[in-house]
């Protein structure tokens, strides 16, 4: 099955030839179940999440776009760490380094990669930085992202501006993207576009798909930053056509800060430059007598040194969780939930007089974006949380994170508070 916004895998639309059909999202496909359905019978996919989601137990936690809470398999994996060190110390180091790397295979599946193209990184920044200082740039370049993006996707691309590369921040139509935008920004010398695969500030879903057939069309590399999209969402990097992938795992991923996956398609790692060399980028990183400089083949060459390996165990059990939910490269389970219960919310929150942004079905993520007229955002923040109910506050809205394992009880306590301030 195809999803919302995504044409069947390996498909390359026609109207990317020369230009962008704005007509092109009315005739893709949706998924088979109907996103106007209330989220108040739980699914499957939904019971066996919040199962594992000890957070559930006291707060409706809807802050997943900002800290997403751990599963109780993180939880557990830390707790394991942190006894076997106080009592062991380094014994047992053997089995905690394999078990990170069960961690790399996993988070590889559920993207459609292979291991030796996954580094673990500490940060979505750590790994949009090993291509921004690895590529070999060169004065009169020009790095094409769209205006607005979070400051991970931006910095690094400034960064780049003393060494004489052009950073072009193509301005967006409020609500959807006009892709033909990013193909007009475009020319000779753009090595790289980069963008987010959802807003942070409004919940808007690009699709990947496209912005790689504009890439490919300039012979440019396409970066995805995919933070707010993985952990709920399905993703075949090489479906897609993703060269460079990044995202740390503390959002909707239910991972600790610090912990997190960089994509490097194969071929482009003799492309990449380390800017960071260490132990761990050679092939005979346990050599610690011979010393040489031979990087490992594979993407592991850019952690350089000392893992958080505390934190990568913790990742590895709560991608292990997602996928027994039904989450991988190609399964819509977890994000048709999440898109059913964010049209029953917009729906909901239109009845309450508020005012919402509202996005076509197809570019919808699991992040609402609304304001109550008359009422600070700030301040009814702090009325939910006082209520037992976490939402975040952007751009001057209220934004509400959903994920999977959310039901009918915290969507009521949300709407209790909502409706209560609306009279």
């Amino acid at each position: 099955m195809t999803g919302v916004g995504q044409p069947p895998l390996g498909t390359k639309p026609s109207c990317l030839k020369h230009s962008f059909d704005r007509h092109f999202y009315s005739e893709l496909r949706t998924p088979s179940v109907s996103l106007t359905a209330t989220p108040m019978t739980a699914s499957h996919v939904q019971s066996s999440l919040r199962a594992e989601m000890p957070v559930a137990e006291r707060w409706a936690y809807f802050d997943h776009a900002a800290v997403g809470p751990l599963t109780r398999a993180a939880a557990q994996a830390i707790q394991r760490y942190c006894g076997q060190v106080l009592e062991s110390g380094d014994v047992h180091w053997p089995q905690w380094a394999a078990d990170v790397e069960q961690t790399r295979a996993v988070a590889a599946e559920l993207i459609g990669a292979q291991p030796t193209e996954i580094a673990l990184v500490h940060s979505t920044t750590e790994g949009i930085t090993m291509v921004s200082e690895g590529l070999d740039w060169r004065a009169g370049d020009n790095v094409v992202i769209p205006a607005g993006e979070f400051p991970t996707n931006i910095y690094p691309w400034l960064h780049l501006q003393e060494r004489g590369v052009e950073v072009r921040q193509v301005k967006m139509p409020e609500i959807v993207w006009d892709y033909q935008r990013l193909a007009d920004a475009c020319d000779t010398r753009t090595r790289l576009i980069s963008c987010s695969w959802v807003g942070y500030a409004n919940g808007f879903r690009c699709d990947p798909m496209i912005v790689s057939q504009i890439a490919r069309r300039f012979n440019a590399f396409f970066l995805l930053d995919a933070i707010q999209g993985l952990g709920v969402f399905p993703l075949d990097v090489k479906a897609a056509g993703i060269d460079f992938l990044s995202a740390d795992g503390h959002k909707w991923m239910l991972s600790p800060e610090g912990a997190g996956l960089a994509y490097i398609r194969h071929d482009l790692l003799e492309r990449l430059r380390p800017n960071i060399a260490g132990w761990n980028s050679v092939e005979g990183r346990f050599d610690f007598q011979n010393v040489q400089l031979q990087f490992r083949a594979e993407a592991a060459r850019y952690e350089a040194g000392a893992q958080n390996m505390v934190g990568q165990l913790a990742f590895g059990g709560s991608l292990r969780t997602l996928r027994q939910a039904g989450l991988s490269a190609n399964s819509w389970a977890l994000a048709e939930q999440v898109l059913r219960s964010a049209s029953y919310l917009t729906r909901q929150l239109v009845n309450l007089g508020a005012e919402i942004q509202e996005l076509p079905e197809h570019v919808r993520s699991g992040i609402v974006m609304f304001q109550l007229p008359g009422h600070d955002p700030m301040a009814v923040r702090q009325k939910l949380l006082d209520a037992g109910v976490v939402v975040s506050c952007r751009a001057g809205r209220l934004r509400v994170a959903i994920h999977a394992y959310n039901d009918d009880s915290d969507f009521a306590r949300l709407l209790n508070v909502l409706e209560g301030l609306s009279r």
